[in-house]
């Protein structure tokens, strides 16, 4: 049917999350929160006991992530029939026995689920949960027959470490996902895989490319694959030759993403600092050709700031990148906004936010300034293995450097009037400056930061993270290696007007972190002000909450700049 209205194509009871259609679109696989090991899509959950009380009662972990209190179920892979008439029934599931979420909580989605080419088996991510799972990043792939007439078959059970992104080629006879090699550690680097599915041949494509691999494409004619992978504050897409393992970059600056493979080439979002998403096509080894102007009419008007990179010798001599965002038309200095990244294995890249955007910063009038410290990624693994266990330590000496570099190199920067600002990692270092790195900024910014690390250690959800950053061990094995790093321990030191901003259904650094801060900055008479987020999680996702959040921050640094 081309064209005409919406119609509705199936009928079970209860939600989805999402789905995918076979190659032949005779079937359809559904993502839906169920019971565990549920049989169908119905019955859609377990009548609540009309007897019981509001108590929630857990016998293990998780019980609560990311955002969400765990309630009993899991996310689930059914199959239906797809019809001209529709999708009929409640299906069938795919999982029989498997304890564990497809596509996986928080972030999965539909990139970790994929049909074989004749659509009789459906291969996914899933991390077997029983007591391990929030200490364990051992996600594996699975196969399993689309008609759900036999039980899933582990095919990564050898790494213990991550395996995701299962993707089918076109031809049907590979089959490519990414794969890490040391289990608990979720920012190891992503090699790219590749199973010959008649043999179960294995090759690790891209072993000797010290780059992570962050997405999955083939080509039509599933000679190469396009992957998405970032280098030096861009995130490009790039095209990996099947039988050599060879990497071509495709694209220069900018951040791509939402990749689709069409007859004549590839078409992709891509962003920048100074621009939000649009469509691109790339067809050979051409320039990408701009498909859209979606906000177009949003933009007309407003003058954005310009961008410039700068490189230093940072900590152990390495060399480390930043930027300066310069505000449209400034002739004279302006205040300095210094802005730290979370992650902490992420990178201030040359992508565009809604959060934490830093034009917005410029368009306020300060000059912002970003440093890719040791932790870093698009650098190579060891860079980015730098920082764990070394929290306070080189990407606090990154930081110094960084912000005396741009402050020589860009004149139009004012570092006499500067403040600091980040979230989450960002937001650790921001109480680790306080007590740390003292008088040296105006203000400070503190979102989502960790302030005492001994109650993390109990507090946050996702235990590998935690253990993996402090030495790999439980705070009660190594408690010293906790503590080396802990901000806590220097709060007689503090002395700087900090903000500090967190949402109650942040489970990853629980708001409490946010009110012990603030605690600490009222009890030593030291200027400060507490934001707090109801229905916020680790991030502000909600339109009228950012357009707050922005005039916090910035009527802040304003109070203390004197801007």
């Amino acid at each position: 049917m081309v064209g005409g209205a919406p119609r509705k194509l199936t009928g079970f009871q209860g939600g989805f999350a999402g789905f995918k259609v076979s190659p032949a679109a005779d079937k359809v696989l559904i993502f839906a929160d169920r019971l565990p090991n549920a049989p169908s899509l119905a019955p859609a959950l377990a009548k609540k006991d009309p007897g019981a009380g509001e108590a929630r009662v857990y016998d293990k972990l998780f019980v609560r992530h990311w955002d969400t209190w765990a309630d009993g179920t899991h996310s689930q892979l059914f199959v239906l029939p797809l019809t001209p008439a529709g999708a009929p029934g409640d299906g069938v599931a795919i999982e029989h026995g498997l304890d564990g979420d497809t596509p996986s909580r928080p972030y999965g989605g539909a990139e970790e689920t994929s049909w074989s080419a004749d659509g009789k088996t459906v291969y996914f991510a899933l991390r077997v949960a029983g007591t391990t799972e929030p200490r364990s990043t051992n996600l594996d792939l699975w196969s399993a027959p689309a008609d759900g007439s036999a039980a899933p078959v582990n095919l990564t059970a050898a790494n213990q470490a991550t395996d995701t992104l299962p993707t089918v080629s076109p031809d049907g006879r590979s089959l490519a996902w990414v794969a890490m090699k040391r289990p608990g550690f979720e920012s190891d680097r992503q090699v790219l895989m590749v199973r010959d599915l008649a043999s179960g041949q294995v090759r690790a494509l891209t072993e000797g490319w010290d780059r992570s691999v962050g997405s999955i494409n083939w080509s039509a004619d599933s000679k190469k694959i396009y992957v998405t992978a970032q280098d030096t504050q861009e995130n490009p897409l790039w095209s990996v030759d099947v039988a050599s393992g060879r990497p071509t970059r495709l694209t220069r600056e900018g951040h791509v993403s939402g990749v689709a493979v069409t007859p004549k080439g590839v078409v992709f979002s891509m962003n920048s600092l100074v621009a939000p998403d649009d469509f691109y096509s790339l067809a050979g080894k051409g320039r990408p050709a701009r498909l859209t102007s979606v906000n177009a009419a949003r933009l007309a008007g407003i003058d954005m700031p310009s961008v410039s990179r700068f490189n230093f010798v940072g900590a152990h001599g390495d060399t480390v990148w930043g930027y300066a965002v310069k505000p449209y038309g400034s002739t004279g200095k302006v205040p300095v906004a210094y802005m730290v990244h979370g992650g902490p294995q992420g990178s201030s890249d040359n992508s565009w936010s809604y959060r934490w955007n830093p034009a917005v910063f410029a368009g306020g009038g300060y000059g912002l300034v970003a440093v890719d410290f040791h932790g870093s990624t698009g650098y190579g693994q060891a860079f980015t293995d730098a920082i764990s266990n070394n929290w306070g330590g080189a990407p606090l000496e990154d930081l110094q450097k960084g912000l005396a570099a741009a402050t020589a190199r860009f004149g139009w920067l004012d570092g006499d009037r500067a403040c600091a600002l980040g979230a989450s990692y960002g937001g650790y270092m921001m109480n680790w400056i306080e007590g740390r790195w003292a008088d040296r900024f105006k203000c400070i910014v503190q979102h989502d930061g960790v302030f005492d690390a001994r109650a993390m250690a109990y507090e946050t959800e996702e235990l590998w993270f935690d253990e993996w950053e402090h030495g790999g061990k439980a705070y009660y094995e190594d408690p010293a290696a906790f503590e080396k790093w802990n901000p806590v321990n220097y709060v007689q030191d503090w002395k700087t007007p900090m903000l500090v901003i967190t949402g109650e259904k942040d489970f990853r650094i629980p708001y409490t972190q946010g009110l012990a801060a603030f605690t600490a900055l009222q009890r030593r008479g030291i200027p400060s002000r507490l934001v707090v987020n109801p229905n916020e999680n680790h991030w502000v996702l909600k339109p009228a909450n950012s357009r707050q959040w922005y005039r916090e921050v910035l009527g802040w640094m304003n109070k203390w700049t004197g801007k």
